[in-house]
């Protein structure tokens, strides 16, 4: 058994701050990585993707994005500066330990992976919110002649041209895959299965996120409902083409619900000049007829479903069911009395700044519990 006083479990973004920000603080510790490389979700997200969120929130502890970085950084950049971060901290995580267990045994935690075990004093889980793929199944599925994929496996367009796809789910993966689709001319269409709230990414030249921080401070709720006038103009109404709109506002969405909303770029012009079509949830499939629930019927190759994913802390750590919200995450980064000593990083998806911008915060705070 290998014996240390800080073991950090995962080396994506909130593994990597963490650990950043107790080597700055000259605390020891031991990382471990399921995987064969750090940061392995940003190298295998499709090829466009970019960061909605602005550079100045989004890095990591101690270590601001190069300068010449652009405002919303790419998923090779983001990588880049991984790789860059881990070298200048020092941090050499331990691959291939896929936790399969977490015992909080007398005052220490003890870790079992595939192949070694581990005790620590304090244990923080940094797995991600993105850790399984949540695949949800219809009538007759079964039957369906074409092919199914998540999209944690889309890169590009290339595989789908000359396909009829049709994408499920319209979260911020759902309407940019849809978009990467059209804008390759690949026959796409998008079921949007629930009531949908949308942000432009910039507006008149502005990152939008930067105005809802602003707008976050007024009281009364007055922010909330300018941003809803600004929205309502911005891209008019948008019944018309399907697609129904969430009547919380999208900053009370997140803080309430831990739903982000659709950052826009691109995918509502796509819709409007009818580059994308819209449907509701799928009723049925047969064959390779996909019907849905206002009674349409299409022939569909393809289904990309961008349906999201589980955390499933609980799969491995039986332990804190009961200290999860109502969507299955931690509800604080710190873990109180029967889990004092293990913490929480990355799962807080109820704020503006985004999953990076919390562990920029959230490492201190663990840091601060810890010292």
């Amino acid at each position: 058994m290998h014996t240390t006083n800080i073991l950090i479990i995962g080396a994506g973004p909130a593994g990597l701050g963490m650990a950043g920000r107790l080597s700055h603080a000259g605390k020891e510790y031991t990382i471990i990585e399921a995987s064969d490389r750090i940061g392995v979700a940003w190298h295998n997200h499709y090829d466009r993707l970019h960061l909605h969120t602005v550079k100045q929130w989004s890095h990591l502890p101690h270590m601001p994005f190069p300068d010449d970085y652009p405002l919303y950084v790419s998923r090779h950049q983001l990588t880049e500066y991984f790789e860059s971060y881990a070298k200048h901290f020092n941090i050499n995580p331990i691959f291939n330990q896929e936790v399969r267990e977490i015992k909080k045994v007398e005052d220490s935690y003890h870790v079992s992976t595939v192949d070694q075990s581990y005790e620590a004093q304090q244990v923080i889980i940094a797995t991600g919110v993105n850790r399984i793929p949540n695949i949800p199944h219809w009538k007759g599925q079964d039957s369906f002649t074409g092919e199914v994929v998540h999209s944690r496996y889309y890169k590009n367009p290339k595989p789908y041209i000359g396909k009829k796809v049709l994408v499920v789910g319209m979260g911020n993966t759902g309407a940019e895959v849809a978009l990467d689709l059209s804008e390759h001319e690949v026959d796409t269409t998008i079921a949007v299965r629930s009531p949908i709230s949308v942000v432009p990414r910039d507006l008149n030249g502005q990152p939008v996120q930067v105005t809802s921080k602003r707008l976050a401070k007024i009281p009364f709720g007055i922010g909330d409902w300018l941003g809803s006038q600004i929205r309502k103009v911005y891209f008019g109404n948008l019944e018309q083409y399907g697609l129904r709109v969430s009547p919380l506002h999208p900053a009370q969405q997140l803080r309430e619900t831990g739903k982000t909303p659709i950052v826009d770029i691109g995918t509502i012009a796509a819709i409007k000049e009818g580059l994308i079509r819209v449907k509701p949830n799928i009723k049925e499939i047969k064959g390779d007829q996909v019907k849905f629930e206002d009674g349409s019927t299409s022939s569909i190759d393809v289904i990309l479903l961008a349906t999201g994913y589980r955390a499933k802390i609980e799969e491995f750590f039986p332990d804190v069911v009961n200290f999860l919200d109502e969507n299955y995450l931690p509800q604080e980064p710190v873990g109180t009395s029967a889990l004092k000593g293990a913490y929480f990083l990355g799962y807080d998806n109820y704020k503006l700044g985004g999953i990076l911008g919390t562990i920029l915060t959230d490492t201190q705070t663990i840091l601060n519990d810890i010292i």
